[in-house]
């Protein structure tokens, strides 16, 4: 990991140094900065650490006059002998609030908190990277279709299914009307909501609201009857059926 220190009394600096260096002898300290001037001139030629540690009252003002006009990124522990600092310092990016003189349990305790926050933001990264993606994600909200010579415009909502059939792809409609498209299945899979529509097996892309019961098959296998009825039988493999109940279920 590492470490940027922000501390103007050398003893002081020195210390949290050996101390973290104890907690862990991987830890990296990139740089030991004893004011404001000095932090802005490092942090302008440097990328951002993984964590910083953080007087508040240097010998050129109080810090946050560097938070105030530097996009400080990494999360902060504050290190300081005055209390009244607390509340500014939860607002810009502190994690933790440690008075001096730091004792190596309490340094462990913050190093730990870190740990967990990182940790936790972590595993919920690819969640909220997916939350995301499909609030950000415009899917078909209709679809041209040819019927006879002409050509109609089918509202992505009120269509029950996609199937692949003999080299082609149709797709029913509500009302059992049933289409001939020049689109693959996967590309239909891409350009539909993964909420309303799921790949139930090779040849089947099928709307929610068209499942009209879920039955057992053998081998573990279910069989879904749709409606409008499909022209032949709908079978979700036993490998795929775990997925597709909690899909059904989300």
């Amino acid at each position: 990991m590492r470490i940027v220190i922000i501390e103007d009394e050398k003893p002081a600096a020195e210390k949290l140094k050996k101390s973290l260096l104890k907690a862990n002898q991987d830890f990296i300290i990139e740089a030991v900065l004893g004011s404001n001037v000095a932090a802005a001139e490092w942090f302008s030629t440097h990328s951002m650490p993984d964590l910083l540690f953080m007087d508040i009252e240097l010998s050129d003002g109080l810090s946050f006059q560097l938070l105030d006009n530097i996009k400080i990124t990494c999360p902060i522990i504050f290190c300081t002998a005055y209390d009244e600092y607390w509340q500014e310092a939860f607002e810009h990016n502190g994690i933790d609030y440690l008075l001096k003189p730091v004792s190596d349990e309490k340094l462990k305790q913050a190093l730990n908190k870190y740990e967990s926050l990182k940790k936790y933001f972590a595993q919920n990264l690819q969640l909220l990277l997916q939350l995301q993606q499909k609030q950000t994600t415009e899917f078909k909200k209709r679809f041209l279709v040819k019927r006879g010579s002409d050509y109609i415009s089918v509202k992505t909502e009120e269509i029950a299914y996609f199937y692949a059939t003999h080299k082609l792809v149709c797709m029913v409609d509500n009302r059992s009307q049933k289409f001939i498209l020049d689109q693959s299945l996967a590309d239909l899979e891409k350009e539909t909501d993964p909420s309303v529509f799921y790949r139930v097996n090779r040849k089947y892309l099928v709307n929610v609201s068209a499942i009209q019961k879920i039955k057992a098959y053998p081998k573990s296998k279910l069989e879904l009857e749709l409606q409008p009825a499909a022209p032949e039988e709908v079978i979700i493999s036993q490998e795929s059926a775990a997925a597709f109940k909690e899909w059904m279920g989300s």
